[in-house]
């Protein structure tokens, strides 16, 4: 009996992550298939143009090359070269000065070689390609190997930044709305967690899943600030983004404000799991003041680019922002805390969604009257590439408001 329910356990487990794992495909297929292609490309070249029976690391570098995050994956190809050009210089010095090829000139090699791939710059791609072609080029005995590997290396990173910077570049603004769609949604979650802790305290104090959610949030605010530099990155570089420069900006600035919202909503969700005693319960409508602004970051991440979208989730957190003026059964500190923090949300919505700081302290000087005309005060959203072709505008239902 202990048995089958193992067994039913570890079915309900992978039914579970079914759906994480085709959401993982359908984001890293494309890369995969770059990938692929560039590691053809590589072999032919080092095949049949520079002649080398064994092009095993050209197609191997190029996947190296390319296997980074999008933003990085030039900057990731470089960084592989100059490992391997790292290694193969000084396991040639040290074979030159030891004049052999013992486990001696390997050990001084491979620990020189990423040494100085640490002084360098420490990355973790350079000293390993700097320990790997100082290994190899020590271990092995033909005195080509050395000028094949670098020859090599040199074809499969530029192969990878053919492909990365040409061919395959990330559109800075695709890859900066992806990174605030993710984290909007995780944001929502963590919403959700606060408004159910609002209503039914005891039902969620004890859950592993609140630290789960929040450590996702967390975590998906630190990848949206370092996609926020790869994206400017990106459009710096690239010859074909390097017009996106100003909407890039703009939309890095957006991001920026995105994390501000973020720690808003971590922190409103902190308050709410208080759970020193004599802590009330701020009741239901503030329970239901956090979930409409859980409504509105959830619609925000799934039609983050619609101008429609944006203006309805100001409204929503303007809705709530009227309705902290109204007087509250709660007057203990922890019922004070939790209004601070709704408060900090509400207004980062709306200048998330693009309304100027000086218009939402209008708004919010209004009191309990609703503010006429905030929707003229939402500017149109950045547009990638994708977003003017017909097919790709609505990729995500509109939610029902």
């Amino acid at each position: 009996m202990d048995a089958r329910d193992e067994v039913r356990r570890r079915l309900r487990a992978a039914v579970r992550e079914v759906p994480a794992a085709r959401e993982r495909v359908r984001d890293e297929l494309w890369p995969i298939l770059q990938q692929t292609c560039a590691a053809t490309v590589a072999w032919l070249i080092a095949r049949h143009f520079v002649h080398h029976h064994e092009p095993l690391f050209a197609p191997m570098a190029a996947v190296v090359a390319l296997n980074a995050s999008r933003g990085e994956r030039g900057t990731n190809a470089v960084r592989l070269l100059l490992g391997v050009v790292i290694g193969i210089l000084t396991a040639e010095l040290w074979l030159t000065v030891l004049g052999n090829h013992g486990y001696g000139a390997l050990a001084i090699a491979t620990f020189m070689a990423m040494l100085i791939a640490l002084l360098l710059g420490g990355e973790r791609i350079v000293i390993a390609q700097a320990a790997v072609s100082a290994i190899l080029a020590v271990a092995t005995s033909k005195a080509e190997a050395g000028p094949e590997r670098l020859t090599d290396a040199l074809i499969g990173a530029g192969v990878a930044l053919l492909a990365s910077q040409i061919v395959f570049p990330a559109e800075p603004i695709a890859l900066l709305r992806r990174a605030e769609v993710t984290t909007l949604r995780a944001l929502a979650d963590a919403l959700d967690l606060a408004a159910l802790a609002l209503r039914h305290r005891d039902h969620v104090l004890g859950d592993l899943e609140v630290l789960d959610r929040l450590r996702t949030a967390r975590e998906e605010l630190v990848e949206l600030d370092r996609t926020r530099s790869r994206s400017t990155r990106t459009a710096g570089r690239s010859l074909i983004w390097r017009k996106r420069g100003a909407p890039t900006l703009r939309e890095s600035v957006s991001a920026g404000q995105l994390v501000l919202l973020g720690g808003s909503c971590l922190t409103l969700t902190r308050a709410a799991m208080d759970t020193r005693p004599g802590a009330t319960c701020p009741g239901s409508a503030t329970s239901n003041a956090v979930r409409e602004l859980s409504r509105a970051v959830g619609e925000l991440g799934m039609v983050l680019g619609d101008l429609d979208t944006r203006r309805g989730a100001a409204g929503i957190a303007l809705g709530v922002l009227h309705g902290l003026a109204e007087p509250s059964s709660g007057h203990d500190t922890y019922s004070s805390a939790v209004r601070v923090a709704v408060r900090m949300v509400a207004i980062d919505i709306m200048v998330f969604a693009g309304v100027d700081k000086g218009k939402v302290a209008e708004a919010e000087r209004a009191g309990g009257q609703r503010a006429q005309g905030l929707d003229e005060h939402v500017p149109a959203p950045v547009k990638t590439v994708l977003s003017w072709m017909p097919r790709f505008r609505r990729r995500h239902p509109r939610p029902g408001r």
